[in-house]
């Protein structure tokens, strides 16, 4: 009898390399479910994805482990195939917005688990300029926190770390005056954050991103803060995003699946928390269902 093939792709850095514990308990899973199972450590960044885009069609399940950047390389490998199989996720990084919001379990055996019982589900993806993001765009405010915070204080501490970077940089806080549209909408205004998300939370803050979020409806959910001119609007942004008060003008919140973003100079852009390069122009569109995720039954 011909055995089911699986390719398990796992970071071993990613949150404080607890899969080294976990390795066997997962591959016997795996095995146990009928799988003849192939085990590739990453070496260096983009190698999951080459991997992926080069290998993928030879396996029937593609699973991944680490944090939300290894997600969105397994991703990015997937999407620039023809033939795509589907792709497990057992999170192990520091804060696993995506899995999160696919309702993946944080304990890794379950995780492990919930590949092997569930069913595969049609999310969406997003692409910016060309290159792949699985949950989050965003530019401005706290966006370089998360490669500017060394991975050592990111796994000690967690989102405080992420926190503690962005408050240290309120007194510096830098601007893009944006020409933005979407659909009908034409926005020019100075800006110091954005984010263009399919996922129900961003840097581990839950809702966030906005209402009635769905992940395969095509859309992205964005949220765009507007320049504060004093200390009173700063506060009330901080209001906003905390409380989730929907009526301050200082922010801008709509759905859209197609978005173009110009700026005066180039902006630094992070996808799935990773660098994503700096940008004068950013064409970001929505493709959706464009690859199977496996969610739990």
């Amino acid at each position: 009898m011909k055995k089911k093939k699986l390719l398990f792709v796992f970071n071993p850095f990613s949150g404080k390399g607890q899969i080294k514990n976990k390795l066997m308990n997962i591959v016997d899973q795996f095995v146990k479910n009928g799988y003849e199972v192939t085990v590739y450590p990453t070496q260096k960044p983009q190698d999951a994805m080459e991997l992926v885009r080069q290998e993928a069609g030879r396996f029937s399940l593609v699973v991944c482990s680490g944090g939300d950047g290894t997600l969105d390389e397994v991703v990015s490998g997937m999407m620039q195939r023809e033939c795509k199989v589907p792709i497990g996720y057992i999170p192990a990084g520091s804060t696993n917005d995506f899995a999160g919001s696919l309702k993946i379990p944080k304990n890794m055996d379950k995780a492990a688990q919930a590949v092997m019982s569930g069913v595969p589900f049609a999310c969406d993806v997003g692409s910016f300029n060309g290159e792949y993001f699985v949950y989050i765009a965003a530019f401005g405010l706290f966006t370089d926190v998360s490669y500017a915070t060394r991975q050592e204080l990111k796994n000690r501490i967690g989102h405080i770390a992420y926190i503690i970077e962005g408050v240290k940089r309120i007194a510096s806080i830098q601007s893009f005056h944006l020409k933005i549209s979407a659909g009908e909408q034409e926005i020019e205004d100075e800006f110091i954050y954005g984010m263009i998300t399919n996922s129900t939370s961003a840097g581990g803050f839950k809702n966030i991103t906005g209402k009635n979020v769905k992940l395969d409806d095509g859309m992205f959910e964005v949220t765009l803060i507007r320049m504060p001119k004093n200390p009173m609007e700063l506060n009330e942004i901080i209001g906003s995003l905390t409380n989730l008060i929907d009526d301050t003008e200082l922010i801008y919140t709509f759905k859209t699946d197609y978005m173009k973003v110009k700026s005066l100079e180039k902006i630094s852009w992070t996808l799935d928390g990773e660098y994503g390069g700096e940008h004068l122009e950013a064409v970001i569109e929505n493709q959706r269902q464009a690859v199977e995720i496996m969610v739990a039954h």
